[in-house]
């Protein structure tokens, strides 16, 4: 082996690969951050980078508002007599008002750092502050959006940009509020800022998506408009949306078309697997069925529909008609793909008053089966896989991956599974993440991003700009 090969190579006595552990694990990278080989059960090269613990595939992070990060537990008080999603939707459009460039651009570096920190190696960026604050265009309207490019390359995590389709304040084409001026575009002006959009991600190797917002924000026709004209820029192009969160949505939705909004969704758009339905928390049994069926990846962010108050998932109902999923980090009240997992599954053992509700027959260690499913469907929702391809530490894929501290307390001792297990549900609060690759590059050695310090202090001089917005 040369020594090129080496410095492409890592070695790890235990990798979770997509078909399950296995010891002993060679993998080797080219130069463009795509892994070449995946051997097991083979002794370690001499000269070659050895794991500090078990290599674990990254976590694709497929919902971000990068710009609620810096807004993160500023809401925790009571403000009305039953606060709920829609209270706290006001208090973060007063936010929202105050987002500048530069500070959008801080804070997106900062919380990309966390990211990939916290075990997530790319990111969906749902974008939907584009305007200046009065509501007008900037000179160049890309602006936000490319800050939000330049905060991912200077982190180094992968992006997928879905700059957001905002038009309406409800159901029934309703004009938009005052507050919400920042977010809307007409289907035209959304169509112009993804053609301006595209030779900027090609540079960055970005996935570049769409977002119509919801139901509610998207009248049918712009819906219809911007998914044929997305299409004809690029047929493979991911689409996400905000569907069935709440409840109330869900009463409005049926006022107004006599359909709940999946049921809505699926019989007048043509939902396949490139779209991610986010949330979707309150469907039928029938929705269930009809939604899994299309292929789409199911977006779930539990922590944030936890501090939201918006309900549960039915995960064991959505796999049972094979379903995909994947997590997500949403507001950023948590950023943590571990604690992602440990709520979802926490969720489903209080509804159900169980324990260990999603493993499977082939992984009964559920934060084995947990992992596995959500790499895969993250990596889809991410726009990142093709028909066929499998996700995670393969042949082909980007070489993505974290490495657990086998000497953490949580961990030491015990077999990588339950490692897994330990870092999932007993290792909060103090890391056991020993570094992060993300297309080949050491992103974060011994738990701490390069960038940490300096993209902390940024952060936090551009949240002093915003927070007296409560």
């Amino acid at each position: 082996m040369t020594a090129a090969d080496s410095a492409c190579s890592l070695f790890a006595a235990d990798a979770l690969l997509p078909t399950g552990w296995a010891r002993n694990v060679l993998v080797q990278w080219d130069g463009a951050g795509r892994v070449t080989h995946v051997v097991p059960d083979t002794a370690a090269p001499a000269g070659v980078a050895q794991a500090a613990g078990p290599l674990l595939p990254g976590m694709p992070n497929l919902h971000s508002h990068a710009f609620q990060r810096a807004f993160a537990g500023l809401t925790e008080y009571r403000g009305e007599a039953q606060d709920s999603f829609w209270s706290w939707r006001n208090l973060m459009y007063r936010f929202a008002q105050r987002i500048t460039p530069e500070a959008l651009e801080a804070i997106a570096t900062w919380l990309y750092i966390e990211m990939l920190e916290a075990g997530y190696t790319s990111v969906c960026e749902f974008h939907y502050v584009h305007h200046d604050t009065d509501g007008r265009p900037y000179a160049d309207d890309a602006t936000l959006s490319l800050a939000l490019l330049r905060a991912a390359h200077t982190a180094g995590i992968h992006i997928t940009l879905l700059p957001v389709l905002y038009q309406t304040s409800g159901f029934g084409a309703k004009p938009p509020r005052a507050d919400q001026a920042r977010f809307i575009r007409s289907t035209d002006n959304m169509l112009s800022l993804l053609e301006r959009l595209a030779p900027a991600c090609r540079a960055q190797e970005a996935i570049l998506g769409m977002a119509p917002h919801s139901l509610r924000a998207v009248p049918a026709d712009s819906l219809t408009a911007a998914v044929q004209g997305l299409t004809a820029l690029n047929p493979h192009a991911p689409i996400h949306i905000h569907i069935a969160e709440q409840t109330q949505e869900v009463d409005d939705c049926i006022a107004w078309s006599g359909q709940r909004p999946v049921q809505w969704l699926l019989e007048h758009a043509p939902v396949d697997a490139r779209w991610c339905l986010v949330h979707a928390t309150h469907m039928t049994p029938t929705e269930y069925a009809a939604a899994a069926a299309t292929g789409a990846v199911a977006g779930i962010c539990p922590t944030t529909e936890a501090n939201l108050g918006d309900g549960i998932f039915d995960m064991p109902l959505w796999l049972q008609h094979g379903g995909r999923w994947g997590v997500g980090s949403d507001s950023h009240a948590c950023v943590n793909a571990a604690e992602e997992l440990l709520m979802l599954e926490y969720g489903q053992r209080l509804v159900r008053r169980q324990r260990n509700v999603l493993a499977t027959p082939a992984q009964p260690e559920v934060a084995t089966a947990m992992a596995l499913q959500a790499v895969q469907g993250g990596a889809q929702a991410s726009g990142r896989l093709g028909d066929g391809q499998t996700a995670g530490i393969a042949v082909g894929q980007r070489a993505d991956w974290v490495v657990l501290d086998a000497q953490a307390v949580a961990l030491r001792g015990l077999p990588a599974p339950a490692m897994l297990s330990a870092h999932v549900f007993a290792s909060h609060r103090t890391s056991a993440i020993h570094s992060v690759w993300a297309g080949g590059q050491c992103r974060v050695a011994g738990g701490r991003h390069a960038l940490h310090d300096r993209a902390a202090g940024a952060f936090v001089a551009a949240r002093a700009t915003t927070i007296d917005a409560r």
